[in-house]
Formats: C-alpha cells, sequence, structure tokens
C-alpha cells in the first residue's frame, strides 16, 4: 500500500475541460483510519470538497464544488494510490458527475513545496 495521504498537496497533471479542475487546483488530503476528506480551490473552482473511504490503495469519494461563476456541480470517483519512483504520489483516477452529464479519467499528483 503506498503512503498516508495525509497532508499531502495534489494537483492535475493536465487541464479538464473549461470550468473544471486543472493544473492550477490544488488539493490537500487529509487520511484517518480509512476515511479520506479534501479541501481544493484555484482555476475554476472557488471552493470543493471530497469525502470518502481507503481501502488499501482504493480510494472511494464523492465531490461537490463551487466555481467562479457561482453555479455548484457534485459527482463520485474512484481512485488508485500509486507510489511514484520519485517517492511522491500519484492518483489514478475515473470519476462521473452526478449533478451533470459526463464522465471521464484524469491524474493527479503530488506536489513540491515550490509548486504549490
Amino acid at each position: 500500500m503506498a503512503r498516508s495521504l495525509d497532508g499531502l498537496v495534489l494537483a492535475p497533471v493536465a487541464d479538464q475541460s473549461p470550468g473544471q479542475v486543472g493544473t492550477r487546483t490544488r488539493f490537500t488530503y487529509h487520511e484517518k483510519s480509512g476515511e479520506i476528506w479534501a479541501e481544493y480551490a484555484g482555476g475554476d473552482v472557488v471552493r470543493g470538497h471530497l469525502v470518502g473511504t481507503r481501502e488499501g490503495d482504493r480510494l472511494d469519494f464523492r465531490y461537490v464544488q463551487l466555481k467562479h461563476d457561482g453555479t455548484t456541480s457534485s459527482g463520485h470517483c474512484v481512485s488508485t494510490v500509486v507510489a511514484l519512483p520519485d517517492g511522491r504520489v500519484r492518483l489514478e483516477e475515473s470519476w462521473e458527475w452526478e449533478s451533470q452529464p459526463g464522465s471521464g479519467r484524469s491524474v493527479v499528483e503530488q506536489v513540491t513545496v515550490h509548486d504549490r
């Protein structure tokens, strides 16, 4: 199992479609006893939250977000935690909106202090 996500900051490696999370979005993760949660913001997202569970290297969570245009959206994501050769963490994600049409895959990786 890859290391704990608690206290790690992760960012998408590529932009999603306009109005969604992107390379300027930062996720701050927390983890305790199989529970995971995070706050995120940046780019088109003013504020976002996710909450769910971790079993081994599998995360299963729901997310909600508020965008700069005042709209909100929510969805479900299942991620695999991967340890990178340089010691950082990557999440390989499969997500689906629940409040609007759309689904996809994305990758977020741990950022270093100078990348924040």
